[in-house]
């Protein structure tokens, strides 16, 4: 299981990488394409181009962190934009672990008490 520290933010990269990639690829791959800090403490995702397995990467504290799924059977279908990275919640990370189409999923419009009426 992959567990997120308190306050830490999720990213997933739009483009497939080389799965191939480790730490240094990736953190460079995190400075570079998404201009992110890898250091930052929080979650990178990437996903290779046979789009059934996934990378997260992660700086603990004491050090950075992989972690490796491949799905059996099936593919993670990842969403096109066109932003290099896209932030998830923690709630939509377990979606997307557990095989959910994200192709398909979509966001209402958040609640805002001083929005003016539709």
């Amino acid at each position: 299981m992959l567990r997120l520290a308190p306050g830490s933010r999720i990213f997933m990269a739009v483009k497939p990488v080389d799965m191939r990639r480790s730490f240094d690829g990736l953190c460079a791959t995190i400075t570079e394409a998404l201009g992110g800090d890898p250091l930052s403490g929080d979650v990178f995702l990437f996903r290779g181009k046979r789009a059934d397995r996934i990378k997260a990467i992660a700086w603990d504290r004491t050090g950075l962190a992989i972690w490796y799924k491949r799905l059996e059977k099936g593919k993670y279908k990842w969403p096109t934009r066109d932003a290099a990275s896209i932030e998830l919640t923690e709630h939509e990370l377990a979606l997307l672990l557990d095989g959910v189409d994200f192709t398909r999923i979509r966001r209402l419009p958040a609640f805002s008490l001083h929005a003016p009426p539709p």
